[in-house]
């Protein structure tokens, strides 16, 4: 269900150095009015702020690749704080108990295009004062980062410098964190407003528990730093970085997610921990709070997958891990006692299913961080996987990240592309009887931001399909986009990244209970026909390859069904290689 949209009506001023800037930053100096409806906003056209930056082309993001000034490249959500960020600049929004969303926060115009967004809103009165909230934006190796006043406006801290590509940058607490694979980090403390910028091995992941921050690394290892703390060696003044475990078969730590059990006993928590390797492996370590000088133990280990793991999440209840091959997941039921993991039963294997999603191979459908899947939501809670198949899709589909039941799909009503997501874990309101609800947030090509209420979608799981997309879904998504055979494009693209796929793997997608949606229902004589006149399902994506764009358009299109909201705008096609299979 939607419940609001967004769509903005002021004009930053660029950015003209680098010394804190109060107050908010629009044109004229004073806020411009924000338009807050329960339907989507009509296009904007050529007025406004998205009107006037579309005629003042972006330049070149540091991938040489060219950027539209009015799409929505990135959204992050903490408690009843939203950032939003286009193209050279960022705002904020806010929920307030009376009035709803409101816009409190405009950065200046920068540069260069965002490539990266992080936003933390503790609660009030703190003991960090103005600096409980704050937003960063990096673009290549540079970061800002502005503190967020509750009732409007906000102010710069700085601009900091990692020395290489920013790749992550997120919050521990109020405590600023920058990564990038080269093996360096850089940490922003609150507290004694210093940036300490430390070299390590080469990170290939990274998780948060608590106050501390663990790093995997591509030798095997993974370290953790005290960001709270931020211990300093006395030799040198280094960043105190430990090693916390060493892989048994010293394969690269490609995934990791810590869960903090309730503490259970008067020495500390039972700490878990789960990650992924190179090799495909899945390994579950534990540190007992009676044992913490003599490291974790190794608990689980699977090996169920043959690409790299990508992602990994354990939880409450399950054990999820994603790999490379077409995002192929493989989840477990998660065995507690007293809230500690256990073997009696153990972990059960769940469900094996895909979650594809094509990269597009000319760098259109928005930036890759803002099209992450997920898994999305609270570790004691169902969790979700955002489904976005084509680059240029207009609809996203919502499925549970412990089976891949669909939990809905939610596409934009002007038949606008997708280009970010995210889902919001949103605090309940003061009244009695409310509980916290979970938004799914939408970020159009348009400039416009979507709201959709999720809490609403999980209540009513058993209306959805039991399985994920059908093949004839999975067919009208890729009718958007125009595939290139591997050969005439494997000299001009680089390497397929992790979540890249090959167009031949899709056989064993098209096998899989996610791909091939209801099981056991009788089908209809035209999905029959059409299965015994088109071949089987690749036979259908390599003809679609094969076959030229105009022999793929028929001379007389057959009408499609309405939505009921009117013919969506149909966006340009997007040139796919094979590789993003």
């Amino acid at each position: 269900m939607k419940i609001g949209a967004f769509v903005l009506s002021m004009f930053p001023v660029k950015r003209r150095n680098r010394h804190s800037l109060a107050g908010p930053q629009q044109s004229g100096g004073r806020p411009a009015p924000v338009r807050r409806s329960n339907t989507m906003p009509p296009n904007l056209g050529n007025a406004g702020l998205l009107g006037r930056m579309l005629d003042e082309r972006a330049p070149p993001s540091p991938s040489g690749l060219p950027e539209e000034p009015g799409m929505v490249r990135l959204v992050c959500g903490h408690h009843n704080w939203i950032a939003v960020a286009y193209t050279q600049f960022l705002v904020c929004y806010r929920l307030k108990e009376a009035s709803g969303w409101q816009l409190v926060f405009s950065s200046p115009r920068l540069d260069w295009p965002i490539e990266r967004l992080a936003l933390t809103a503790r609660v009030l009165g703190g003991a960090l004062g103005e600096h409980d909230k704050m937003v960063a934006a990096a673009t290549g190796s540079e970061i800002l980062l502005w503190a967020l006043q509750a009732e409007g406006g906000g102010s710069e801290i700085g601009v900091f410098h990692l020395g290489v590509p920013v790749e992550a940058l997120f919050f521990v607490g109020n405590q600023l964190i920058a990564t990038s694979h080269t093996g360096r980090i850089g940490v922003w403390n609150a507290v004694t407003k210093h940036w300490q910028v430390q070299d390590v091995q080469p990170i290939t992941s990274y998780d948060a528990a608590g106050s501390f921050l663990l790093l995997g690394c591509d030798n095997g290892s993974i370290y953790y730093v005290d960001v709270q703390k931020f211990p300093l060696r006395m030799k040198d003044n280094d960043l105190l970085v430990s090693e916390l475990y060493r892989d048994p078969a010293e394969d690269g730590v490609t995934a990791l997610s810590v869960y903090l059990t309730p503490k259970t006993s008067d020495s500390g928590n039972w700490i878990e921990i789960a990650y992924g390797t190179s090799s495909g492996g899945v390994r579950v370590i534990v540190q007992h709070p009676e044992t913490v000088g003599s490291g974790p133990q190794l608990f689980q280990t699977f090996t169920v997958h043959r690409s790299p793991v990508t992602k990994i999440m354990l939880s409450e209840k399950h054990l999820i891990s994603v790999c490379a091959d077409n995002n192929h997941v493989r989840t477990w039921s998660v065995t507690r006692f007293r809230g500690m993991i256990s073997t009696q039963p153990g972990s059960t294997p769940l469900a094996s299913f895909k979650i594809l999603a094509l990269e597009s191979a000319d760098g259109h459908g928005g930036c890759s961080a803002g099209n992450d899947i997920g898994p999305y939501g609270e570790r004691d809670d169902q969790q979700v996987f955002i489904q976005k198949v084509v680059p240029a899709a207009s609809q996203l589909f919502v499925r549970l990240s412990s089976t891949g039941q669909r939990v809905c799909s939610v596409r934009s009503v002007d038949g606008s592309p997708t280009t970010a997501f995210t889902v919001l874990e949103c605090e309940g309101s003061r009244r009695l009887g409310s509980r916290p609800r979970r938004y799914l947030l939408t970020g159009q090509a348009n400039g416009s931001l979507a709201m959709w209420d999720l809490t609403t979608a999980m209540d009513g799981l058993g209306q959805a399909p039991a399985g994920g997309l059908t093949e004839e879904e999975l067919m009208e998504q890729l009718e958007q986009c125009e595939l290139a055979p591997l050969a005439s494009s494997r000299s001009s693209l680089p390497s397929p990244s992790p979540s890249r796929a090959s167009l031949t793997s899709l056989h064993s997608a098209s096998s899989n209970t996610s791909l091939s949606g209801r099981q056991g229902s009788p089908s209809t004589p035209q999905a029959e026909a059409r299965r015994r006149g088109g071949g089987s399902f690749v036979e259908r994506c390599q003809e679609l390859v094969r076959s030229g764009p105009e022999s793929r358009r028929p001379p007389t299109p057959a009408p499609r069904p309405s939505a009921g909201l009117g013919a969506p705008l149909a966006p340009p096609k997007v040139k796919l290689s094979e590789t993003s299979f």
